[in-house]
């Protein structure tokens, strides 16, 4: 037995997204034999947008029964039923969190017809509910309000439990082991079988082959279903939208970063925000006050002409600036890690040697700051290659780092040694230093095996 959902709701999100209309036909393969459809007043404000859509407006809703008045019923007729709609995972998603709200757990075996539309009916340009029918010549009337929608999608099950094989491919939908139920409706599972349980990175595509999301992962398959099981508005959306998905292989994490970062900001995916922030830095320069004492201090790098070294981060920026201020007996007053007027007394650095009580001359003292700024530039010098595992057993990855500087990736036969810029110059994807890609590779560098030509 089947019951044929559709619902009308206030268009915001899963969590905050209420019903205002819910229609239910509950069919044995042949015929209808029950049906419920009632407005639901959902307690908050229904968008302009969404009563140009449906039409149903705050006034039509105002004196009808809210959920949990109904819930008794969507519960008896659902009860022992295939719950069926036209991308179930929405409607589904909405009423279950619904239930959730008022302490019930609502749980059905679940049935997508977008997805078996797809498999029993290949080739159509479009899955939409509309299209499908004018497709196939299925009458649809009231189109997106709940009666008119579900009753389609009546007609359209029953054509579909007309075609061969179709006992079949429900029970293989229904299968929980199957994620059929779990997929976007307009995603073959053959692409997501296809994604390899490896480093790398991923794209979302929608219908039209458009790039709408780009992410990476240590595990590429066990990263995309989490993409799946997540209800926020924005997961819900952007999964509804994808048709296929592509990957690259990365072989590490480091690697599968940088390549993210760079795609992110070369497509400019609609459903990436993350790296469109703008990034505060913070660095550490000098200054030499009026008494000759040169101070190391740190701040918002803008309007700072010489940076020693930068930062993403305040904290980070701070506690790099502690160390150097110890393993150079400097003074954290002259360090600005302590804001005082009389001399030193920081409760971790008791390095100073007396320089904010007279008793260390200023030039000993500047003699320790320049080797610091000195040990701070060189830390920055050089080539460093950053070796990583390659996308296979047969490779090595690597990332160059030139003068502080990011300079890209590549992949290297595992026998192929690294003496020198030459070997890895034949074998390097080049790619811009970002704000992004810097903080990645410094935030990523003491944890990596790498080392300096």
């Amino acid at each position: 037995m089947y019951t044929i959902i559709d619902i009308e709701t206030s268009g915001n999100g899963i969590k905050g997204n209420k019903i205002t209309e819910i229609a239910i036909f509950k069919f044995d393969g042949n015929q209808i034999v029950d049906e419920y459809t009632s407005l639901i007043n959902p307690q908050c404000p229904i968008p302009f947008y969404i009563t140009g859509l449906t039409g149903i407006d705050d006034q039509m809703v105002q004196n009808a029964p809210i959920f949990e008045q109904v819930s008794e019923t969507i519960l008896k007729m659902t009860e022992g039923c295939i719950f069926v709609a036209h991308s179930v995972n929405f409607d589904y998603g909405v009423i279950k969190e619904e239930f959730r709200q008022i302490g019930v757990d609502f749980v059905r075996k679940k049935l997508c017809t977008v997805r078996l539309s797809r498999r029993l009916i290949p080739g159509l340009h479009s899955y939409s509910l509309g299209k499908l029918c004018s497709a196939i010549q299925i009458p649809l009337t009231d189109r997106h309000r709940a009666r008119g929608d579900a009753h389609a999608t009546v007609l359209l099950l029953k054509k579909l439990l007309g075609r061969p094989d179709v006992e079949t491919l429900i029970k293989k939908f229904l299968n929980a082991r199957s994620q059929e139920a779990t997929l976007p409706p307009h995603l073959p599972k053959s692409t997501f079988d296809n994604i390899p349980q490896k480093p790398g990175i991923y794209y979302f595509k929608n219908q039209k082959g458009e790039i709408i999301y780009v992410g990476k992962a240590i595990n590429l398959k066990k990263r995309v279903l989490g993409h799946f099981y997540d209800k926020s508005t924005k997961e819900i959306r952007m999964c509804s939208e994808t048709a296929s998905i592509d990957f690259k292989l990365s072989g590490s994490e480091l690697v599968a970063l940088l390549m993210e970062s760079a795609e992110i900001k070369k497509l400019f995916p609609p459903y990436n925000s993350a790296q469109k922030r703008i990034v505060k830095q913070y660095a550490i320069f000098e200054y030499e006050d009026r008494k000759g004492i040169v101070h190391l201090a740190y701040n918002v790098i803008k309007g700072i002409p010489n940076p020693i070294k930068v930062f993403y981060n305040q904290t980070d920026c701070r506690a790099f600036l502690e160390v150097v201020c110890k393993e150079f007996a400097l003074c954290p007053k002259y360090c600005h890690l302590q804001q005082v007027n009389t001399s030193c007394s920081h409760h971790e650095i008791s390095s100073c040697q007396g320089i904010c009580t007279s008793e260390e001359s200023v030039s000993d003292y500047n003699k320790k700051v320049k080797a610091a700024i000195q040990h701070m530039k060189l830390e920055q010098a050089g080539i460093r290659i950053i070796k990583e595992k390659g996308r296979d057993s047969n490779e090595n990855a690597f990332v160059l780092i030139d003068e502080g500087m990011y300079r890209g990736y590549g992949f290297i036969d595992i026998q192929q040694s690294i003496t020198s810029l030459e070997d890895i110059e034949a074998h390097i994807v080049p790619q811009k230093n970002t704000l992004e890609t810097q903080r990645i590779v410094e935030s990523m560098l003491p944890k990596m095996e790498s080392f300096v030509l």
